[in-house]
């Protein structure tokens, strides 16, 4: 082509230099520059360099008026508006169904802003400020008046901060593609479509009616949440999913149950019945039925579902249950969706189908932008232990939290602006537009397959009572309220719509409300001729949380553990150790030998090799859990030359399963509450977390009072979930001391979990063999480790070869002592972790031929308190005159106050109950060494000396 005809020698100097920087940016990303600069490259390549413009011959420049100066800012100009169209048209948008927000500032929106008049727009060919205008589009005005149509309907959207190129350009392309006017929902669709609101409106109508002043968290308002997770439910199953998991809160959560769920009208009013009297409990209370399965109240309550779609796919839907901790239930729902994504059944990593299962969470408007779990949780999206290849994120904004206004919960414009720094596109929607609605949900499910990523629809709607049905909201939203008085419902809106657009009749309308209050009616007279129906799994649970069955054989043969020991010191052709790492892991070559010791890691790793080749998949996550916190575990190892990573486990030539260890983000709540969740959904697998600090599991204390604790008790939902929280004083502060024994012990009832502080390597081997022997069985528990520190190396903590193949795990353990003398035994001193350890190294210091008059019992299990074998050790002791509980954290902390009445019980007659330890203290260890140090030697000073404790200790 001959230069002479191009454009750029209309440009000089800087004017030359400028366009050369924009198509430095273009060759480096073309969605960097403006479409009109775009267009420009595209159609006459790269401008001419300043050598090459010397070099040019000297050509008498023909007028090209559509290039002029003039011309191509305002094609600039033009460019900057349809960004901004697509970036903030959001704010011109309809989505206020109550017309309740100020007006805002779209002045970035005007044609007039960038000194652009229609005759500017029109004389513009379309293609220069949209390259993917349709042939139909005439001009730039056109194209503009299209674009602005798209991005300020009933449907806003944001996608400017999505940094990825393709996305956010698809994204584009499909809201400009004209989804409402391209796709729309067919005729039967939008009947379909209203049968569902009406019903679901008549749901909440007979509620209210039927139930006057019963709370039920009613979904009117967001009525279209139900459709929307129905549309959800086909597109998951169209993409091959087997699995739809859904978390959300109160909000709707009866309307989803009954609707989506399909939970029988009959059992959910049945459990109207069963409500505590609202005006002498006016608290979220249980069912009050004491049946050793306590209940929780209907709107907490979950449900799973086996739904037939089209063609013949079956596709599991599952509602979560979930505590009144609104958002903690996203990352158990996470959990289990990664679990349903993931073939555990052969060695090395799980293999994961993103396609099998997918997530929503539905979120409140105030909680989503005030929990900090929705911020852990988002932060899954893209981590490689925790992705689930996108979960679908609804926001169900009724604008208010309980009745506080939003300019009051959030410092955002937006109750969704929190995804907004995952990159995860948001979709503002009027919840009073239910096919926009619907369209949302397939613009989310199709993002989803095609890029498997998280995608956010904020559904704007309001609530149409209070924050419960027994609430008046007026007092704090008299205008909200006031316009809500006369704002028609959903299902009305639409049925006018519809009636309008001359697809139904009233006729049709009236027919259906009928027929929905029909179902409505008869549930209920059936349920009152049935009676009240007894909460569902309410018999039998107490019965089973008291049944005990052998306990399974925990031993290996020494033979089968050299032989695994071998393999896992093998690494591949070509890998380099670091030396030091080599020499460390090469100690355990010797250590099953006879005269070997297996310390505290050795231990673990052999139960996690014994336990993969009996054919139980493990995962273990947590804060630098790969190496451990304490740099003992190293199982997953580092080529010292490429960083490549090897698993010794995942080669196993005994493996038969899956071995997942992944180093979690810097997270408590959400890491734990993923676990928990991975762990119901496959309960085969033995689900590992491990606290960095004991200490710092206390910031997921919801996860652990709410699911662990009580979730069996609450839900029926079994767990086995085991939570390793390193714990003992060894003089580093109190961050680093205490992982709040005393805590899992009060919450420990009704055989609920196990709770262990153990002191022998092969203990830790048995216990962990035995909590996954105990898997898929009812015996199955949450088991809480109060893991060592120091004592990972200790030489009294590692136990000989024999204790793998021949032992069990033991709740107490007696240390052995020389020309032990029973009938003179005076004091039995009960202790459990590390402190026990200390007590035999002061005994053995001071000369144990000293302390005949002295018996120790290590108490490894706390929970169940193991009183039949203290007992039986109390037995063979005849004159013992007192039973003292020692323990290294202070005396408002620790197992004193649980252990002391159990002790008092067991105690006896005239024998005495003391305590030895520390103090009381607010905080749980102090921060200085020498304080910490001389603290240790007095409590030790008060177990191991005749007279040296006061009847002050007496329980």
């Amino acid at each position: 082509m001959n230069r002479a005809q191009q454009p750029w020698q209309a440009y000089t100097g800087p004017n030359l230099a400028y366009i050369q920087e924009q198509y430095e940016r273009y060759a480096a990303d073309p969605a960097s520059v403006e479409p009109s600069f775009r267009e420009l490259f595209e159609r006459w390549g790269a401008p001419p360099s300043r050598e090459a413009e010397a070099e040019l011959p000297a050509v008498e420049a023909a007028p090209l008026p559509e290039y002029d100066m003039s011309m191509l800012e305002k094609v600039a100009a033009a460019g900057r508006l349809v960004w901004n169209i697509r970036s903030y048209g959001h704010l011109a948008a309809d989505i206020d169904p109550l017309d309740l927000s100020p007006a805002a500032d779209t002045r970035l929106l005007e044609p007039a802003t960038y000194g652009l008049t229609d005759a500017d727009l029109e004389a513009m060919p379309a293609k220069l400020v949209w390259e993917h205008a349709p042939a139909e589009v005439a001009n730039a005005k056109e194209a503009i008046e299209r674009l602005r149509r798209a991005y300020t309907g009933t449907t806003a959207y944001e996608f400017a901060h999505v940094h990825e190129a393709e996305e956010r350009d698809w994204l584009n392309r499909r809201v400009e593609s004209g989804l409402a006017e391209s796709e729309p929902l067919t005729a039967q669709e939008r009947k379909t479509l209203l049968r569902r609101l009406v019903e679901t409106a008549q749901f909440e109508s007979f509620l209210h009616r039927t139930f006057v002043g019963q709370k039920r968290f009613s979904i009117e308002g967001i009525d279209t949440l139900v459709p929307m997770l129905d549309e959800t439910i086909r597109w998951v199953a169209r993409d091959g999913g087997s699995y739809l998991l859904i978390g959300m809160a109160h909000r709707g959560r009866l309307n989803v149950l009954a609707h989506v769920l399909g939970k029988p009208y009959r059992t959910i009013f049945s459990e109207f019945h069963h409500a505590p009297n609202k005006d002498l409990v006016p608290s979220e209370g249980s069912t009050g039925l004491n049946y050793g399965w306590t209940g929780d109240v209907k709107y907490h309550l979950g449900a799973d579902r086996s739904v037939e779609e089209e063609e013949g796919r079956t596709i599991r839907v599952v509602l979560a249950n979930n505590p009144s901790h609104l958002e903690f239930v996203n990352p158990v729902v996470e959990g289990y969706t990664r679990a349903a994504q993931e073939d555990r059944t052969r060695p090395g990593y799980p293999v994961q189908d993103y396609g099998k299962a997918a997530a929503v969470l539905i979120h409140g408007d105030a909680a989503f932008a005030g929990e900090g779990v929705v911020a852990e949780t988002l932060n899954f999206n893209r981590l490689r232990g925790y992705s689930n290849g996108g979960t679908i994120h609804v926001i169900a904004n009724n604008r208010l939290g309980f009745t506080t206004d939003s300019q009051d919960g959030r410092s955002t414009h937006y109750a969704s602006d929190l995804a907004k720094g995952f990159e995860i596109p948001v979709v503002h929607v009027n919840a009073d537009d239910p096919e926009a609605c619907i369209r949302a949900m397939r613009l989310a499910c199709e993002f989803r397959a095609r890029f498997r990523k998280d995608f956010l629809i904020d559904l704007i709607g309001y609530r149409r009572y209070g924050h419960n049905e027994s609430d008046d909201p007026e007092t704090t939203q008299p205008i909200m309220y006031g316009k809500l008085r006369s704002h028609p419902p959903v299902a009305e809106l639409y049925a006018r719509r519809l009636i309008g657009e001359g697809l139904i009749g009233e006729p049709d309308v009236e027919k259906l409300k009928r027929e929905a209050q029909g179902k409505l009616q008869a549930a209920y007279e059936e349920m009152r001729r049935g009676g009240q129906q007894e909460p569902e799994g309410a018999k039998g649970l107490a019965s089973a949380l008291g049944t005990a069955r052998a306990e399974p054989d925990t031993a290996v043969p020494l033979d089968r553990l050299r032989a695994m020991n071998e393999a896992l010191l093998k690494r591949p052709e070509g890998f380099h150790m670091l030396p030091k790492l080599q020499r460390i892991l090469e100690r355990r070559a010797g250590a099953l030998d006879d005269g070997g010791k297996v310390d505290w890691a050795l231990a673990e790793t052999l139960a996690f090799a014994s336990i993969l080749a009996d054919g139980k998949p493990i995962r273990i996550s947590g804060q630098d859990t790969q190496r451990g916190t304490f740099a003992h575990r190293h199982l997953v190892l580092h080529d010292a030359a490429t960083g490549e990573s090897y698993c010794p486990l995942h080669t196993l030539p005994q493996a038969k399963a899956s071995f997942a260890i992944y180093n979690s983000p810097l997270s408590e709540t959400a890491v734990l509450g993923f676990e928990y969740g991975y762990n119901v959904f496959a309960p085969e697998t033995l689900v590992i977390w491990e606290a960095q600090y004991g200490d710092f599991a206390n910031v997921a204390q919801v996860i652990v009072d709410q699911f662990l604790a009580a979730g069996r008790s609450k839900w029926r939902q079994k767990s086995s979930l085991t939570m390793l929280l390193p714990h003992g004083y060894e003089g580093q502060g109190p961050e680093h001391s205490s992982a709040r024994l005393e805590r899992y012990l009060q919450l420990s009832a009704e055989n609920n979990w196990t709770v262990v502080n153990l002191t022998r390597a092969a203990q830790y081997f048995h216990l962990l063999r035995l909590q996954a022997a105990l898997t898929e069985t009812e015996e199955a528990r949450p088991l809480i480790v109060m893991a060592p520190k120091s004592l990972i190396r200790h030489a009294r903590v590692a136990s000989a070869p024999a204790e793998f193949a021949e032992g069990r795990f033991m709740p107490i353990i007696e240390p052995s002592v020389p020309n032990a003398k029973p009938e003179q035994v005076e004091r039995v001193v009960l202790c459990s972790g590390k402190v026990a350890v200390d007590l035999e190294e002061t005994i053995e210091a001071e000369g144990a031929e000293q302390f005949d008059w002295l018996h120790v019992i290590r108490v490894e299990r706390l929970y169940p308190f193991p009183e039949a074998e203290i007992a039986d050790v109390l037995r063979r002791l005849p004159h013992v005159r007192e039973l003292v509980w020692l323990q290294e954290e202070p005396r408002n902390m620790g197992a004193w106050s649980f252990a002391a009445p159990r002790l008092r019980r067991l105690a006896p007659e005239g024998v005495k109950v003391l305590y030895a330890g520390r103090p009381e203290h607010a905080s749980t260890a102090s921060g200085y060494q020498n304080v910490h140090t001389r603290e240790q030697r007095r409590l030790l000073e008060q177990a191991t000396t005749r007279d040296g404790l006061d009847d002050d200790g007496i329980v």
